[in-house]
């Protein structure tokens, strides 16, 4: 098995280039999607709660919008957040690619926004980072009811994208279209398919040498 983390900065197609490798057969496992579960959780929301206070409670849960505006204003309580919870989320992973490779499962693509500014790249067999033009993914971000304001804030809160592109074994540039990211995503999926079958991965949380 081969694990593949896909990472790239916020607005700039994570999400789209993995449903594309999904589409191609590819198994795949959002780390925000399991963020979001875990933000039900009455023990994790506790955590939360105590580190951050009740300015970010909403009822029983937390006011989401509310707490991404605090981490994003204080890099410092970004780090706090990303503690309580990325241990729990690769714990998550690992057990999804357990079962995945039992599965006899070659391939798994993982998408994860903060790879290289965590200093996670040991956890995964390649990195593949999606970049566009920080302005394309600003108005992206915008579409999706992020504030211009907002939007540049975020982006800020990660490293270069230049840095991370340089850093991967592969990128796939979402600047244009989505038959031009497709073809892109195609011949790295052939390429992942081929290595995966070949060479059987460590699951995420294992070092495994750098990249």
């Amino acid at each position: 098995m081969l694990i593949v983390g896909l990472t790239g900065n916020f607005g700039m197609g994570k999400s789209t280039v993995a449903r594309m490798f999904r589409e191609l057969g590819a198994a795949t496992i959002d780390t925000d999607a399991i963020v979001r579960e875990l933000l039900s959780e009455p023990a994790v929301l506790y955590e939360i709660k105590k580190a951050f206070g009740e300015e970010i409670a909403e009822g029983e849960g937390i006011d989401k919008r509310a707490l991404a505006a605090l981490v994003f204003e204080h890099p410092s309580l970004r780090i706090s957040l990303e503690n309580i919870l990325h241990p729990r989320v690769f714990n998550r992973v690992a057990e999804k690619v357990k079962v995945l490779d039992a599965a006899g499962t070659p391939l798994v693509i993982v998408e994860a926004p903060v790879i290289f500014e965590r200093g996670y790249q040991n956890k995964f067999d390649k990195i593949l980072t999606v970049f566009t033009s920080e302005e394309t993914a600003v108005q992206r971000l915008e579409e999706r009811g992020i504030s211009e304001e907002e939007a540049w804030k975020r982006l800020k809160s990660q490293f270069p994208i230049d840095m991370k592109r340089e850093r991967s074994d592969y990128t796939i540039d979402n600047n244009y279209t989505p038959d031009e990211t497709r073809k892109q995503v195609e011949s790295i999926y052939r390429e992942l398919s081929r290595l995966g079958g070949e060479k059987a991965g460590p699951l995420p949380g294992r070092d495994n040498g750098s990249h």
